[in-house]
């Protein structure tokens, strides 16, 4: 595996691989590494010959009060992740490198529409911040492809919207979320929790699947779903910044009739924010 740190680098090892008539995948992270980016980096060499992953911390999609500074940098150790996981190129670049005229002169993407509320208002400006970095990095490498993990729902919304409406030649692929055997979603913030706050993280995964049980049993009164379960997950220890049940497609809120929805959930234990959802379909 290649580590480069520069685009000039990174548009030469590309340039190669295209030379070698490769199909690329490009699987952007935060790094802090887990199974589920690895995960992710897997299912990228099965849908394609060249690997490249980017590690980048990246300060437009963080607000004022949130973990920026703190957010762990493990290179050395994701390196070896990426290499286990067969990744053949790294992009790991300075916030200079990405930003060189400085954040505040950088040309801002804005999603509307499938960005707005749940994550989107709690975090003002994150996915503006996530549409201008993805934007970026799909520019630099030009992959066919780019994976992206279904734990960040709302994310992975903004970047499918973004790429259709720029007309971007990418593919993207959402890929089902990595979970502990306890049902928590794969997340690099876990690894903030202490012991007592990790007992009691699972709760939001279980919390879903019993409103997504209900909903396949022909429940319809989703503000009694809601309120049930925000009881739930508060009753054990955190506190709900969202649940909400939208049509799965278009992230509008959910109606009757409608037949693919999601339930969304964010909550904070402590200072950690945790998200989650489940996608289901009516019969």
């Amino acid at each position: 595996m290649i580590t480069v740190k520069t685009v000039r680098e990174l548009r030469a090892a590309i340039a190669r691989a295209r030379g070698e008539g490769k199909r690329i995948a490009l699987v952007p992270t935060m790094g802090n590494l887990h199974a589920g980016h690895a995960a992710l980096v897997s299912k990228a060499g099965q849908r394609a010959d060249f690997v490249v992953a980017s590690i980048f911390v990246n300060p437009l999609q963080f607000g004022p009060s949130e973990d920026l500074d703190k957010y762990p940098r493990t290179l050395a150790a994701d390196q070896e992740k990426l290499l286990e996981a067969g990744c053949h190129l790294l992009f790991a670049p300075s916030v200079e490198e990405m930003y060189p005229d400085g954040r505040s002169d950088q040309t801002i993407v804005s999603v509307p529409g499938v960005s707005e509320g749940m994550c989107g208002a709690s975090r003002p400006g994150h996915f503006d911040g996530v549409a201008t970095v993805v934007c970026k990095l799909l520019n630099m490498v030009q992959p066919d492809m780019a994976l992206f993990g279904e734990k960040d729902f709302q994310q992975l919304a903004v970047i499918r919207k973004l790429v259709r409406d720029l007309n971007m030649p990418v593919q993207i692929f959402g890929e089902p979320t990595v979970r502990a055997e306890d049902g928590l979603a794969l997340s690099s913030r876990n690894g903030y929790l202490n012991d007592e706050q990790r007992a009691s993280a699972p709760v939001i995964q279980r919390t879903l699947k019993l409103l997504g049980e209900r909903l396949q049993a022909g429940s319809s009164d989703f503000a009694q779903l809601i309120d049930d379960g925000r009881q739930q997950i508060e009753q054990a220890g955190l506190r709900v910044d969202y649940l909400e049940i939208r049509e799965a497609n278009t992230l509008q809120p959910a109606r009757s009739e409608d037949k693919s929805l999601v339930i969304l959930a964010a909550a904070f234990l402590g200072t950690t924010r945790l998200i989650d959802n489940l996608a289901l379909h009516l019969d």
